[in-house]
């Protein structure tokens, strides 16, 4: 378990170092992203569309407020067109991680691991604990693209890999965009409701894995 831990350590403080320089640079914050999607509902729904697929697309670069852009794609785009937008950019920066790390994962795991049975160790951990934590990954920032890097890495089947992030995923899209879809500036109760439903059901679930995580290895 450790080979692993601190794989994806290292992998999560990479993704963080990008959220803290857009922060500092000032790029993809909330307001940024808020003002180009209002500014492009002004011109095109296909644009609020293309530019909410670049936006969750981009996600696997450089950290963007996933939760924000999948109720503004409803709100701005309905249902079920801003599903489909907010969903195919998601779907895109997960499995471009999981190919680019397929092609080249083992050699940055053989880098930071040295040891050949460690390496293996790691494998099998994730190959283990790997789906729960691709399903439940919408809960914490930033673990959705590790997850994705490791599993292209460690070679989890793509059709495994599509079902629990599917199964993660999918519910996720829907309720966020309904939420934002049946939303006004008048009336935001529906959005507050699907955040605070969508986190408590998350958090709930990732603390019950990282409970019985934490048993088994006992």
């Amino acid at each position: 378990m450790k080979p692993l831990i601190k794989v994806m350590f290292i992998l999560g403080c990479l993704f963080a170092l990008t959220f803290v320089a857009g922060r500092l640079l000032g790029i993809l914050t909330v307001e940024n992203v808020q003002n180009w999607l209002e500014w492009a509902a002004r011109v095109d729904p296909l644009v609020v569309a293309g530019i909410i697929v670049l936006l969750l697309f981009a996600d696997l670069f450089i950290a963007v407020p996933t939760l924000t852009i999948t109720i503004l794609a409803g709100f701005l785009l309905g249902f079920p067109m801003g599903a489909a937008a907010a969903f195919t950019g998601m779907s895109l920066a997960a499995f471009s991680g999981y190919g680019i790390s397929r092609i080249w994962g083992q050699r940055g795991i053989a880098f930071l691991v040295k040891d050949a049975d460690d390496r293996a160790a790691l494998t099998n951990s994730f190959q283990s604990g790997g789906p729960f934590m691709i399903m439940l990954s919408r809960a914490v920032p930033i673990v959705t693209e590790v997850s994705a890097c490791m599993a292209g890495a460690t070679r989890m089947p793509l059709a495994h890999y599509c079902t629990f992030f599917a199964v993660g995923t999918v519910p996720y899209v829907l309720i966020a965009t309904y939420a934002g879809s049946i939303s006004s500036l008048d009336d935001p109760a529906p959005t507050i409701i699907a955040v605070l439903g969508l986190n408590a059901v998350l958090w709930t679930s990732w603390v019950v894995f990282n409970r019985r995580g934490k048993e088994q290895s006992a």
